[in-house]
């Protein structure tokens, strides 16, 4: 590979794009606007949430209490043995919520005197899942400590919900939804928009003959490749900062871990995106075909993604689908940093699998290069 055809290239690149006022616009007009709009929360149904459940106190009444959020459908329960269990598994996500039962619930059940309390933890990161999860939680067990106090027999207690409940909550106090929004707003401008600048940009250049004449140069397909991405993905990552910026000024919504790592991250998945713009660019004979993929592309990537639905509330099969999606992996790495403020070590796993998923898609839209050239 040649840097002097490679700076060739890109200085190329970056004239075409000043020069074109329109595409300069959508580069700087759309993640802000998209910023803006999509600072609040969408609602979502909880569906089969994995509840981990320690029940200090093994009676009938405690057991009936989780079976009766078991019936509910909301929750599928997990008996653990220590808060520590409860945590660890909300914070590596196989977990959606966890029911403390206090060891003397039974016995303030049926003393009269004030209604015990069992505590609910959940991660607030996800604050659309959480606070729908808290809904109904408590209705559920507001509903059964009544029928356990009006049971024959049973003292009345002074308070008439029958068991009370107190909330733990884990990393966004105040179940913001700005939060949760900002930081998966981040992976679909990354994913929808560069696809989209990427896909329409080389195939109008096709279509007017300069893309074939660079085929044509003594220009690789790597150089070519390079030529395209690193200029796009320079504007993308000067966006990302500008994105941080307004979310903090605007918004109040500032990265709770390195903001340092979470650029890096995001400049580094920008390329995966610029990718696969390539890749539909290459097998589209024209813009609105190339634009046509990209929408459909886009479909799945906001509805699976975790962009706006939680994933845990979709059904099991619908979940490992989610998985075979890079934006998939990406949001959990920027809610992980921006909500939960973990760091490099902690999201090893996700950023492996990104790198991945960079490889396979660079590798293809070389390859998919080579055979249109």
């Amino acid at each position: 590979m040649s840097w002097r055809r490679l700076r060739t290239l890109i200085v190329r690149e970056v004239r075409a794009t000043l020069r074109d006022p329109f595409t300069l616009t959508i580069l700087v007009a759309v993640p802000i606007g998209a910023m803006l709009l999509f600072g609040f929360v969408l609602s979502t149904e909880v569906h089969g949430l994995t509840l981990a459940v320690l029940d200090a106190d093994g009676s009938p009444e405690s057991r009936r209490l989780v079976d009766d959020l078991v019936a509910t459908g909301a929750f599928d329960a997990t008996m653990v043995r220590s808060r520590a269990d409860i945590r660890a598994g909300i914070v590596s996500g196989t977990l959606g919520a966890g029911l403390v039962i206090p060891p003397d619930f039974s016995r303030a059940l049926r003393s009269g005197g004030p209604a015990p309390e069992v505590e609910v933890l959940y991660d607030a990161a996800d604050s659309v899942l959480a606070g729908n999860a808290e809904g109904y939680l408590r209705s559920t067990v507001a509903a059964t400590g009544a029928q356990l106090v009006a049971r024959p027999g049973a003292a009345r207690p002074r308070a008439p919900e029958g068991v009370a409940v107190t909330t733990g909550v884990l990393f966004n106090p105040t179940l913001a939804g700005k939060p949760f929004m900002v930081a998966g707003t981040f992976g679909f401008v990354l994913s929808f928009l560069t696809t989209l600048i990427t896909t329409v940009t080389i195939v109008n250049e096709r279509m007017a003959g300069t893309f074939e004449q660079l085929q044509v140069t003594p220009a690789t397909t790597l150089e070519i490749l390079l030529g395209k991405l690193i200029p796009l993905g320079g504007i993308f990552a000067l966006d990302v900062a500008l994105m941080m910026l307004l979310a903090g000024v605007l918004l109040d919504v500032w990265p709770h871990g390195s903001a340092l790592l979470f650029w890096s991250v995001s400049a580094f998945y920008v390329a995966t995106s610029l990718a696969m713009g390539l890749i539909f660019s290459a097998t589209s004979a024209t813009a609105v075909e190339a634009v046509q993929k990209t929408v459909l592309y886009s479909i799945p990537l906001i509805q699976l993604s975790g962009f706006a639905f939680p994933i845990r509330s979709m059904p099991m099969v619908m979940q490992w689908f989610t998985e075979i999606f890079p934006a998939t992996h990406y949001i959990r790495v920027s809610r992980a940093i921006y909500l939960r403020g973990q760091g490099f070590w902690d999201l090893v796993p996700e950023l492996a699998v990104l790198a991945v998923f960079a490889l396979v898609q660079i590798g293809a839209a070389v390859r998919t290069l080579e055979a249109r050239a």
